[in-house]
């Protein structure tokens, strides 16, 4: 069954691929319509999500946000499967970098690096960067049930030069690096809701306590890796920067979850500042301490 669904998915895939943007956004205004309006996909968590982050919102401006998220997020699934053949020349147009000498002055250190983002913008296409890397680039993802997808979504990231390793297989992979003295950056998109089971430390995140990964700040910290914040804005439909914002060089020195808990501020206030590209079908707010309300 799985083989089945993917032979039938893939030749769709390919073919908007291969759809030039004006066509390609005109499908995903198409497609925002069937979802939102008709489908009604996860509706229901969006505008909890949106109630607890935005309480001070009326519905109305609340509602504007809902609508320009869903718009956002037909956009991101095509866009992601526009990687499949987009050409260097445009994904290079279409994300841009506006410091990425703060990666080149780490990459002299001839140290590994631990980057963080969030589900803000177009974190697909931020595996670009890897095009312009000397140190080997890592993204850090769950992998997906349906083998034959998951060896789609790798091949299609490989394309940036990207190599995708799944969650469990972090710590070998380093371990590994580290003895034939591979040095490489390793993305962790670290803004998901932790398992109530794994969660070991609990933040501030939009005025409510909630669990936080800190996976990403500890590796790096045991292992003395440099660390980056990558924050992605949205500058225009398929147009995207990202801007680099380091950490201290001595995070050793940095009281445990101090980074973790500095970045999910600085991803805050960027949602604030606009609402619309943030991922807000995930449920992020799911466990939140002393909440009987909280989802389950």
């Amino acid at each position: 069954m799985q083989f089945i669904a993917y032979i039938l998915a893939y030749p769709f895939i390919w073919l908007i691929s291969k759809l030039p943007f004006p066509l390609l956004y005109l499908l995903s205004d198409f497609v925002y319509v069937i979802l939102y309006r008709v489908i009604g996909y996860r509706k229901a968590t969006v505008r909890l999500n949106l109630s607890l982050a935005l309480p001070h919102l009326t519905i109305a401006e609340r509602k504007t946000i809902e609508k320009k998220f869903y718009h956002h997020f037909c956009d991101s699934f095509f866009e992601m499967a526009k990687t499949l053949t987009i050409s260097d020349e445009q994904i290079n147009k279409r994300f841009v970098f506006t410091n990425f000498e703060v990666v080149r002055e780490l990459e002299k250190q001839q140290k590994s690096v631990a980057m963080l983002l969030g589900h803000y913008g177009s974190y697909e296409w931020m595996l670009v960067m890897n095009k312009h890397l000397s140190l080997k680039g890592y993204g850090i993802y769950k992998p997906i049930k349906n083998k034959y997808f998951d060896r789609l979504v790798k091949k299609m990231r490989s394309r940036f030069n990207a190599e995708l390793i799944g969650i469990r297989d972090v710590i070998p992979t380093m371990r590994n690096n580290i003895r034939n003295n591979v040095h490489g950056v390793y993305g962790f998109i670290t803004d998901q809701s932790p398992k109530l089971s794994s969660a070991i430390h609990w933040g501030d995140f939009f005025s409510m306590e909630v669990p936080i990964h800190v996976g990403g700040e500890l590796l790096a910290k045991k292992i003395g890796l440099n660390m980056i914040f990558a924050k992605i804005e949205k500058t225009g439909r398929g147009y995207y920067k990202c801007t680099f914002i380091p950490v201290e060089e001595n995070i050793k020195d940095v009281p445990n979850f101090d980074i973790s808990d500095r970045f999910m501020h600085m991803l805050e206030e960027q949602i604030k500042e606009v609402p619309p590209y943030y991922l807000w079908t995930h449920k992020r707010f799911k466990h939140r301490r002393n909440d009987p309300a909280a989802i389950k």
